[in-house]
């Protein structure tokens, strides 16, 4: 189930393959020590303008941890994305063109149970054949049993049945994974994260990529500005979003074709 990251075009072969068995897979070594520092320190940051929000607005029960949209100007996360981890696979998986849905993270402490740790899916629509949503989740520490690796019940993408959640923690295999790992993994399969029973947190950057006509979890392109766009290469442009908005007015509506908000070849 595990392949290396530094894929050959036999090893890209076999990834749908993979997909369509077990519902996940996982290349090791995909991220140097360096970029791993870099996304860590932002999150510390982050975290704590997300954590002042949620506890205003009277949402942080079953939240600890949790940090969502961490697209900024100034953070890790342009630079991430410039690096086009596993783009050809994500383009493989959803048939072409795609967009991030959401780019988030978790902070997961000694024995915190955020909502993560209930066994989901994370489409509530279960289509066998259409393929909605691919999920990635980037290992910012090593994970272990210990530490609370993931709970993955392969195969469970194929039905819509959900399954009974003592047979699926007694069956799951683990994400048991090197720090600077890469999983990628079909939204209709059944996970969860572990327990973490260690003193040390284990993190991970968790991001979606959708074809191009679904909904942002946020508005990426409006969140950064209009503006933005001019500093970004074609494929930044494409996989924030910015080929696939919607417009709101008809001066923004009736424009040449090279101009629209939504850009013909989306799908």
């Amino acid at each position: 189930m595990k392949n290396r990251f530094k894929y050959s075009e036999k090893e890209l072969s076999t990834f749908p393959e993979s997909m369509r068995q077990y519902g996940w897979v996982v290349y090791e070594n995909a991220i140097d020590n360096f970029f791993l520092d870099v996304i860590n320190a932002d999150l510390e940051v982050a975290y704590k303008v997300r954590r002042a929000i949620q506890e205003k607005n009277n949402i942080s029960a079953n939240m600890q941890g949790t940090l969502h949209h961490l697209l900024e100007r100034n953070n890790f996360s342009i630079p991430f994305l410039q690096k086009m981890y596993c783009d050809d696979e994500i383009a493989q998986f959803l048939g072409g063109k795609y967009i991030l849905n959401g780019i988030n993270a978790v902070i997961h402490s000694k024995h915190a149970h955020p909502y993560l740790s209930n066994m989901h899916r994370d489409t509530r629509t279960f289509v066998s054949d259409a393929k909605l949503l691919l999920q990635m989740i980037v290992t910012l520490d090593d994970f272990t049993e210990a530490n609370g690796a993931t709970h993955f019940l392969s195969g469970s993408h194929k039905s819509a049945l959900q399954p009974n959640e003592n047979y699926f923690f007694d069956t799951a295999d683990r994400a048991i994974v090197p720090k600077g790992s890469i999983i990628l993994f079909d939204s209709n399969i059944w996970h969860a994260a572990g327990e973490n029973t260690t003193n040390d947190v284990r993190r991970a950057l968790t991001l979606g990529f959708t074809r191009p006509c679904f909904k942002q979890q946020m508005d990426y392109p409006r969140l950064l500005g209009y503006d933005f766009v001019a500093q970004l290469n074609p494929g930044l442009r494409q996989v924030i979003g910015y080929n696939a908005r919607v417009p709101e007015s008809l001066e923004e509506y009736y424009q040449p074709s090279h101009l629209r908000m939504y850009q013909r070849d989306q799908g």
